[in-house]
């Protein structure tokens, strides 16, 4: 079912930590992978846009991971959970050596690994996160940066390679 921002629900997951999906037992190892396009080509927009995905997974009592490889932009993002929209309020947490992350339903991560399964991964980063097993839900985030775009093309493409069949959604601002 999808929302006015272009988002849909996620399953629950259960898994490993290869680049194969999680698999939970009598249903079938496939990976749901939703790319998300935005016309602009600021890294505001897409900031905002996994702003949006976090809260609807944390409202729906999920366990959301944002995947990025820019510790800086990660940052931003950070502070952003706690601003991009009054009466937001997302529960999140860095994964660092030390930190209290057991029951946080919104993880960030530069590149350390999810502790746990998650039900999905918001990918900000220009790769395939390297965590696909630990979740069967992602969403890639694409803005209008020629960079950013190609990235996420060589990503469409590695999905296909992987026998997934990622969707596209256009989202306006």
């Amino acid at each position: 079912m999808q929302d006015s921002a272009g988002t849909s629900d996620s399953a629950a997951s259960s898994g490993g930590s290869s680049l194969q999906p999680a698999s939970s037992g009598a249903e079938a190892d496939v990976l749901r992978v939703d790319f998300y396009v935005l016309q602009e080509a600021s890294s505001a927009g897409r900031l905002k846009l996994a702003c949006r995905l976090a809260e609807k997974a944390y409202l729906a009592s999920q366990v959301a991971l944002v995947w990025h490889t820019d510790p800086r932009e990660l940052k931003e993002l950070d502070e952003l959970l706690w601003t991009f929209m009054d009466g937001s309020f997302v529960p999140h947490e860095m994964i660092a050596p030390g930190a209290s992350i057991e029951d946080t339903p919104v993880l960030l991560s530069s590149g350390t690994l999810p502790p746990r399964t998650v039900d999905i991964i918001i990918n900000l980063a220009p790769e395939v996160p390297a965590c696909l097993g630990q979740t069967r839900r992602v969403a890639e985030i694409i803005d209008g940066d020629d960079s950013r775009r190609r990235a996420g093309r060589a990503r469409f493409k590695a999905y296909r390679d992987l026998g997934i069949q990622p969707a596209s959604h256009n989202v306006q601002g």
